[in-house]
C-alpha cells in the first residue's frame, strides 16, 4: 500500500492512523466510513478479492443516472473462484428486485461489489452496524430503509475468493446453505433480525414512512397472531427463494 501511495497512487491516498487495535471487519470499515473525506462516492475493496477492470466505470454510470440527494447503493453478482481464482461458478442472480421488507431478511449486497453515493455515506457516518451484521448489509439496509435506490447489477464485476480464512464465505448450493441455516437455528438468525429492528428503529429521522411502519408492526408483533397478520399485511417480508421465505415465516411465527 505504502508502494502504490508513493507511485501510481500518489496524492490520492490516505492513511488513517487514529486507530492502532484491531478493529475486526465491521469495525474497520465503520471507522474508514466516519474519517473518509467527502466524496460523490465509495467504494468497499476487500483485500483478496479481484475487480474486473471496468467494474467502478459500469457502478459509475449506473448510479449517477439516480439523483445525488437520494441514497444510493449499487451491488453486483460475482464469480467465485477458488484460492487461485479458478472459476467454479458465478454467484446467484436475483429473483425478486430488493426493498426494504426483503434487506431485513436477506443481504444481497456483497461487499467489495459495493459502490455508494453521497447520501448514503451520510447515513453510514458515525453510524456503525449493529452486532453480528457486516457494513455491507447494514449500508443496504440504511439505504433501503432511507427510501433510497437499491440497484443490483446481474453482471459479475469481481472474482470472489473461496478459501479457509474467509469472513463471510459465499454458495450457490441450495442445500449447502439449507443445512448451514439448520445448523445456526432460529435463534441465532431471529436474534439478528430482532436487533437490526431496534437499531433502525433508534433512528427515525433516517426512515421513509413506509418502513417506520414496517419496523413498529414487527417490534409490536409479539404474539403468534400478531405475527400472523404482519406476515399477511407485509407479503413482501421474504427471502429471495420461496422455501427459504418458508423458513423465515415459520421461525417469525414461532420465535420466543
Amino acid at each position: 500500500m505504502q508502494a502504490f501511495a508513493q507511485g501510481p497512487g500518489q496524492g490520492r491516498c490516505i492513511e488513517i492512523t487514529s486507530r492502532q487495535e484491531r478493529l475486526g471487519v465491521a469495525g474497520s470499515y465503520a471507522h474508514l466510513l466516519d474519517v473518509v473525506p467527502s466524496t460523490p462516492y465509495v467504494a468497499f475493496a476487500d483485500q483478496d478479492d479481484i475487480w474486473e477492470p471496468q467494474k467502478l466505470e459500469w457502478a459509475l454510470d449506473t448510479v449517477a443516472r439516480c439523483p445525488s440527494h437520494k441514497p444510493t447503493l449499487y451491488c453486483a453478482r460475482q464469480y467465485l473462484t477458488n484460492a487461485d481464482l479458478v472459476i467454479f461458478q458465478e454467484s446467484a442472480p436475483l429473483r425478486r428486485k430488493p426493498n426494504f421488507p426483503t434487506a431485513l431478511t436477506q443481504n444481497i449486497a456483497t461487499g467489495h461489489t459495493v459502490l455508494l453515493n453521497a447520501a448514503t455515506h451520510t447515513l453510514l457516518r458515525n453510524n456503525p452496524p449493529p452486532p453480528s451484521i457486516l457494513h455491507d448489509w447494514w449500508a443496504y439496509l440504511l439505504t433501503a430503509a432511507a427510501g433510497g435506490e437499491v440497484i443490483f447489477d446481474s453482471r459479475c464485476v469481481s472474482y470472489y475468493r473461496q478459501h479457509a480464512h474467509n469472513t463471510i464465505g459465499a454458495t450457490d448450493s441450495f442445500i449447502k446453505r439449507g443445512w448451514a441455516a439448520c445448523r445456526r437455528g432460529p435463534k441465532v438468525f431471529m436474534t439478528i433480525f430482532r436487533s437490526n429492528v431496534t437499531h433502525l428503529l433508534n433512528q427515525p429521522e433516517n426512515l421513509s414512512p413506509p418502513a417506520l411502519r414496517l419496523l413498529k408492526a414487527i417490534a409490536a408483533a409479539r404474539t403468534f397472531p400478531a405475527r400472523l397478520r404482519t406476515l399477511f399485511r407485509y407479503s413482501s417480508l421474504r427471502r429471495q427463494r420461496f422455501s427459504e421465505t418458508v423458513v423465515f415465516r415459520l421461525w417469525f411465527l414461532f420465535s420466543r
